[in-house]
Order: structure tokens, then sequence, then C-alpha cells
């Protein structure tokens, strides 16, 4: 009935229909797909019914359309936020963090919250709290990770737009997964704070996945904030750059080889040179890399360091908290080996990691110079069968006995435990690490009706730019 949130927007402020009333409507939806997707793990319906009732909504771009939340991060004073762990299955947010602060003022009534792997640590949504999320096109599937609750949600028809969050891919992947519009925004870009300010050292960002254009601009419009009380400040786009400015011709990197040197399908080749030859046509140069910018396979090594130390540190907090030591029965397997082997890593190992991405970012800087944006895909096969990616027996045993290893037989077991689902997801890290914005478009569907999307990055504070490029696609019905 509504095209996207800017609709539903504008149906309620012509008095079409009550916020309440949209509400209503949303959750009947959900409370019909939620039972085949497993996307929801908690609600505030009744909250959120009275909000729509009483709330004032007058100015406010997204007036009274309803929205849920990724349960990571993202928290709602009062509400149960469990990170998808055993651990936090009856924890209540303290405090609004500055994202969730920020959706409410611009008018959005929170319904809810979606599936996400245990800490997001995943590229696909499953955790023994709360279950797999199902596909909504092949219910045999993944939704993806670690967003796969919020795109199936909004896959499914139930939202037009949810929250969703991105640490290495965690809104690409799933977007690409179920045909949706995937923004990570640049470092900086979004409000960060008041628990957290440098979620993975910066390599984390809040956003949302959407289905239109329109949707994207006005969000990432109302969204950015030159934070000065933060460690990563970027200025501010302005009105023209988002909305009135025309693409000009453009030199575009086209990158079909896998940066850990996987295999990538056919279909997922299919996609980008469907994607380049587009653009070509558009009147864009199309330049096909023969070598990458970055050593992936470094880039990833040092991505996995950042995660042990960062985990350790998270949990060296839980227990302080708790007033007591964490045990195995308090996680899964892949996040106990992630925490221990990060009790091992040296204080002068992790500055030099820090340093190198300092230097990816250079280079990256270094290489927009050359060229104006990155097109990739953005996954390299479609959705994975649900237990594509399971551990081994006998790999399980060595994670939980992962205290028995040395610092760099540690992180050969956490290569070892990534290695499957990295080929399947290879291109979309190196855009968290240098802090740059990267898009998933939708553009593509396999002959069984799986889409792959196609992965577009520019250089840091570009979102224009990407969002110029998936205007054209849509404006041209490109989109699938």
């Amino acid at each position: 009935m509504y095209k996207d949130a800017t609709d539903m927007a504008e149906a309620i402020r012509s008095g079409q229909v009550s916020p309440k009333e949209m509400v209503l409507e949303t959750i009947e939806k959900a409370e019909s797909e939620n039972p085949r997707l497993n996307a929801i793990t908690s609600t505030r319906y009744e909250k959120a019914l009275l909000e729509a009732e009483e709330g004032k909504f007058a100015g406010k771009p997204f007036a009274g359309v309803p929205i849920f939340l990724k349960d990571l991060g993202q928290e709602q004073a009062g509400e149960v936020s469990t990170s998808g762990s055993i651990l936090f299955a009856n924890y209540r947010a303290q405090q609004s963090d500055n994202y969730v602060k920020k959706l409410e003022s611009l008018g959005f009534i929170v319904l809810g919250r979606t599936n996400t792997p245990e800490f997001g640590f995943k590229n696909t949504s499953d955790s023994q709290l709360h279950g797999t999320v199902n596909l909504p096109d092949d219910v045999t599937r993944n939704a993806g990770g670690s967003s796969g609750g919020a795109a199936a949600l909004v896959a499914s028809g139930v939202s037009p737009l949810a929250g969703a969050s991105d640490g290495g891919g965690s809104i690409r992947i799933p977007a690409s997964f179920n045909g949706l519009i995937g923004l990570k925004p640049t470092r900086g870009r979004i409000p960060v704070g008041p628990s957290s300010y440098r979620g993975w050292q910066g390599a984390s960002v809040n956003f949302a996945l959407t289905k239109t254009i329109r949707d994207t601009k006005t969000l990432l419009e109302q969204f950015q904030i030159c934070q000065m009380e933060s460690p990563f400040v970027l200025p501010r786009l302005s009105h023209e750059d988002l909305f009135e400015k025309s693409l000009k011709p453009l030199r575009v990197a086209l990158q079909l080889m896998s940066p850990v040197g996987g295999q990538v399908s056919a279909e997922a080749i299919s996609a980008v040179k469907k994607a380049a030859q587009f653009l070509e046509k558009e009147g864009h140069e199309i330049i096909v890399l023969d070598k990458l910018p970055l050593d992936g396979i470094e880039a990833m090594k040092s991505y996995y360091i950042m995660n042990s130390v960062e985990t350790a540190a998270m949990f060296d907090g839980i227990e302080a908290s708790i007033g007591r030591q964490m045990t195995q029965a308090d996680m899964e397997v892949m996040t106990w080996a992630i925490y221990r082997s990060g009790q091992k890593i040296p204080a002068k190992t992790y500055s030099s990691i820090l340093s190198q991405w300092d230097q990816y970012s250079r280079i990256m800087y270094d290489f927009h110079r050359s060229y104006d944006i990155l097109l990739s895909p953005t996954v390299a096969e479609v959705a994975p069968k649900h237990g594509q990616f399971d551990l081994s027996d006998q790999l399980k045993d060595k994670l939980r006995h992962m205290d028995d290893f040395n610092s760099k037989e540690q992180q050969d077991l956490i290569w070892q435990m990534f290695e499957h689902s990295l080929d399947w997801t290879p291109f979309t890290q190196q855009a968290n690490l240098t802090g740059q914005p990267s898009i998933s478009l939708p553009v593509y569907r396999t002959e069984d009706g799986l889409s792959i999307g196609v992965q577009v990055t520019a250089a840091k504070g570009r979102e224009d730019l990407l969002l110029q490029i998936g205007e054209l696609f849509e404006n041209k019905n490109q989109f699938m």
C-alpha cells in the first residue's frame, strides 16, 4: 500500500491515516509474517500504541512511522536488549543511546527489536537464544547477519525500513541477500554514545535497511551530525549535496576477484558486470582492476585481532558489573574463542593494528584520487542454507580449549572458524576498517529468484555520490 516510510509519513501528515492506525497495521503484518521468519525478539506494542495516540508529530519527517530496532546496541531505556546472548536474556537498557533518541526525535515509533547473532559476530543471524532468521524468499536459507532480523522484516513488507548496524558488512550483507538498499555511512556520520563512542574502534556504524533511495537520503540528511564529543568528527553534507547535485561522469574501478582469494560465484560476477555495463552505457568509464589496493588477508587478520581485543575488554567490563568471572556456559563457543584469544594479545600489537588501519585509510584516500568509486559484488554467493557454516566437532573442541594455545595459534583458529563464511562474504569488511561509506544495491536476481547485491564504495564523506548512483539505478528501473 505504501511505497516507503516517506509515503507513510505523508499519509499521516495528510490525515489519510492516523499514527495509531499505522501502528496497528504494522503489528498485524508482523504477527502474520514473524512465525515463518523468526525476525522479532521482543515487542512493545502497547507502549507503541500509547505513543501513537499521545505523541506530538508535527514537523517531524517520519511522523508516526513504525520501526523496529536491532537487538544489538540501539538501546532504548527500559526495554529488553539481549545482543543475541543468553547472558543478557533478561537485561533491560538503563538509558537510550543517541541513535535511538534521534530516531524518536524524527517521529518514529519503536515497535520492538529484531533478531541478530550473539554480539553480531557472524554474517548469518542464528543465535542459541533466539534461533535462526529465515530468508523471506526461501525459508530454508538464512537472512544474513548480523542485521538479519531487520532485513527479513523489510523484505517481507512488515516495515519499509528498520534499524541496522554494520561492523563488517552487517547492513550490506543482509541487504544483498534480501534485495534491499544497505548503506553503511562514513565513520563519524551517525550519532554515537553516550555509553560507547568508538564501537569496534569506529568500525561499527548504526544506520538502517531501506527499500528506496529517497528514504535513505532523507534518513541520512536528518541523522547526520558533526558530533564534537565523538572521537570521529565529520563535516555535514548539505541539502544540495544530497538532493540537488547532478551525477558527473565517473571513473569506476571494477573489482571482480575476492580480496581473500576465495571463489566468487558466476551469479555474483554476473551481477557486478550487469551493473558495470549499465554504468558504462550511462557514460561512465569502467576500469577493471588487476590488483586490489589493499592486502585483503592482512586486513582481515587485523580485523580479527581488533575483534578479539574489543571482546575481551567487553567481557572484562561485564565481569566487573556482575561480580564474577565469565564461563563457557555464558556464551556460544565462537564467542568464547574470540573472548579468550583477546586475553593474550599484547597492547603493542593492538596499537600497531590501529596504526595499520590508518595506513589503509591513506591508501584508499589515494586510490579515490584516481577512481571515483569502487564497484564490486556485495557478497560472493546468494544467501546460505541454514547450518551451511556450522563448525566441525574437532574445531569446536579446540575453540573450547582456546586457553591451551598461544596467541598465534589462537588467531589461526579464529581464521579457521570464519574461513568458510568469509569466503561467502569477503567484500564488505575493508570499508569498516577504513571508515569509508559503502552501499549495497539490489540490482540482480538469480533464475531461482534469489538476490545478490552489488557494492559501491566511495571516499570518506561521499555518501552523496553513492546515493546519486543508487538513484540512477532506481530511476532507470535497475532495482530487482
